[in-house]
């Protein structure tokens, strides 16, 4: 079931500058360039792409916060910037670099206060807050002032005040950035279970980590245009980035067999480590070398170093 659609989604900025005391040139940056996409329910989108692609932009809109230039947005049964008092009582938003909570109150009144914004029914306040304050551990920080929390602490509480409402939808602006391992840990663990509960998760961030952890599907935006949307391990056979085979082989005095695996291969032998390193294109010249090596020399290690998500979009960015 298709959760958010988004069809020729476009934002243009009209930027001004200066070319002399007296004079200001215009012209026009396209930040979206018409994308596409759709989201199902329940489903857990990593959303990457370099600074200036248009996340920020793209986020802003599906949350409301900006109007596009053209195309048509729907999240739910709502236009975010259209129906935006409706539509927020069902979204939670995080950006990692701005708070939503009152710096110089306990987090525990932020709390309450959007309780009352969001008019969240007594019952079920008190049972969210439970359970946030058990699966996020803000029991110590509660009656704390936001501006004294570590930036792991605060990352947390905001968190729970986006999940105040429980919301059908969260939209997380780098969540998780700056947090040390401790906190980190407990963020990816709640944000994994809260998406097993069925929360639809649209996550913005340059950990490509988290990405692997924690994402189903994966969107790469890039000047504007969407590059590829699917499936987080489906990514990696985007391109023609070699699989590397890295061994230790003992030559045996077959120097000759050995010479041609490393041509055919465009690979490289390290005497001294008796480390060989092969780039292999496919999953089918694993199995073939695997064999040849195996039948005629000692291995004593074995290793397939399938390329990394960032090595893939490091390669998309710049093909």
């Amino acid at each position: 079931m298709e959760f958010i659609t988004v069809e020729g989604l476009k934002k243009e900025y009209t930027i001004y500058e200066k070319k002399s005391f007296f004079r200001r040139d215009k012209r026009k940056v396209e930040a979206l360039k018409g994308i596409d996409l759709t989201v199902k329910k329940g489903e857990f989108l990593g959303y990457v792409g370099p600074n200036g692609a248009g996340k920020s932009t793209t986020i802003k809109i599906l949350t409301g916060i900006m109007t596009p230039s053209d195309g048509m947005v729907k999240v739910g049964e709502y236009v975010p910037y259209k129906d935006r008092k409706k539509y927020v009582k069902n979204i939670g938003v995080v950006f990692g670099q701005k708070t939503q909570m009152w710096w110089d109150l306990p987090v525990i009144d932020t709390y309450e206060l959007l309780k009352g914004i969001y008019k969240v029914d007594e019952k079920k306040y008190k049972r969210q807050l439970e359970y946030l304050i058990d699966r996020l551990f803000l029991q110590d920080i509660l009656k704390q002032p936001v501006r004294q929390l570590s930036l792991g602490q605060r990352m947390r509480a905001e968190l729970g005040a986006c999940m105040i409402h429980d919301p059908e939808i969260l939209f997380l602006d780098e969540p998780t950035i700056g947090l040390d391992v401790v906190s980190k840990y407990k963020v990816v663990d709640f944000l994994q279970e809260i998406n097993k509960q069925g929360k639809t998760i649209f996550l913005t961030t340059h950990d490509m980590k988290d990405i692997e952890k924690l994402c189903n599907e994966m969107l790469v935006l890039n000047h504007g245009d969407i590059v590829y949307k699917g499936k987080v391990e489906e990514l990696k056979t985007v391109g023609e980035l070699p699989i590397r085979v890295v061994a230790q082989v003992k030559r045996n005095g077959y120097d000759s067999l050995l010479n041609e695996i490393i041509s055919k291969y465009s690979g490289e032998y390290n005497a001294e480590k008796s480390q060989l390193v092969l780039n292999l294109k496919n999953k089918k010249e694993i199995s073939e070398t695997a064999k040849t090596l195996f039948n005629n020399f000692d291995i004593d290690d074995f290793k397939v170093q399938e390329p990394s998500i960032e090595e893939v979009i490091k390669f998309i960015y710049t093909s």
